[in-house]
């Protein structure tokens, strides 16, 4: 969840119990804010890639977290990323995001956008929105508050409290809902979902932000199996739609979901391909059985 993304939800939270406390017809009438687009036009995939990143390094005292790192990743493509601790992924991450820095390298979003050259709230409004393994949630909020919340408006305060919803964006909600399996759970605090509820419904706050391009880290980590097996369902469902780069260590689910896999080894890429191709690779399995 992006900075401004958690500084509004206090807002929200607040805004939600003052409002609880008037009568309802205070508000009414007032305009809905408006949705403000921060970079104007479509990602340029014209080359047949959405992500690009070249000889990306970075060094953290003296270590080289990322060395050298370079991939790319087709537009709708859903691309799984597995490793050993320590290989790198969550600082590529890092970088995609704006978050890190990288030393030295390219990364661009699409041909024409050079992500190391903005913020990281500012890459989340480009259309790159990422997922980290814990879920960040308003608990306090319902779940359609939450999601309500996510939707790209105006995150002034007085917009914010007197934000209501266009039948466009309940068309929205209403979509995101089914999508990640809430649908029946509309009205209930997010503090009494289960982990892997809390897990989808943060996967919708994305959703509703639209984003071409998802970054999810240890999505199934602490899910029941069939918490597991709905994931996989809406992973798939997503992709083509948008494209997907998943950092998972359940292999099982890597199986269900992967076309392509890329294996990273102390800040590189060390094998790409089929999950099968990875796994008999001599280089990964010494890697992964210390061979």
């Amino acid at each position: 969840m992006t900075p401004d993304l958690m500084d509004e939800g206090a807002r929200r939270v607040s805004a939600y119990a003052r409002l609880a406390a008037r009568d309802k017809t205070e508000s009414g009438g007032r305009a809905a804010a408006t949705g403000r687009p921060v970079v104007p036009g479509e990602v340029d995939v014209a080359h047949g890639r959405i992500l690009y990143l070249e000889d990306v390094s970075v060094s953290f005292d003296g270590f080289r977290a990322i060395n050298r790192l370079s991939l790319d990743i087709a537009p709708g493509e859903l691309r799984c990323i597995i490793g050993p601790n320590g290989a790198g992924k969550t600082t590529m991450m890092d970088i995609i995001t704006g978050k890190t820095r990288p030393d030295e390298g390219t990364v661009f979003f699409g041909s024409t956008i050079d992500l190391l050259r903005y913020k990281e709230a500012e890459i989340a409004q480009m259309g790159i929105g990422r997922k980290f393994q814990k879920p960040t949630v308003f608990e306090q909020l319902t779940v359609y508050e939450n999601l309500e919340l996510a939707l790209k408006t105006d995150k002034g305060v007085p917009a914010s409290v007197f934000f209501r919803p266009s039948s466009g964006d309940s068309d929205r909600l209403a979509q995101v809902l089914r999508t990640i399996h809430l649908a029946g759970s509309v009205n209930r605090p997010a503090g009494t979902l289960s982990h892997g509820q809390k897990q989808w419904l943060e996967i919708g706050m994305l959703l509703m932000q639209d984003p071409k391009l998802l970054l999810l880290d240890e999505p199934v980590a602490g899910m029941t199996d069939e918490e597991t097996e709905r994931t996989a369902e809406l992973f798939l469902s997503l992709k083509g739609r948008h494209s997907l780069m998943v950092v998972e260590h359940d292999m099982s689910f890597i199986k269900t979901i992967s076309e392509k896999v890329t294996v990273l080894h102390e800040g590189s890429v060390l094998a790409e391909g089929s999950l099968e191709e990875v796994q008999a690779d001599e280089r990964v399995i010494e890697v992964y059985l210390g061979r």
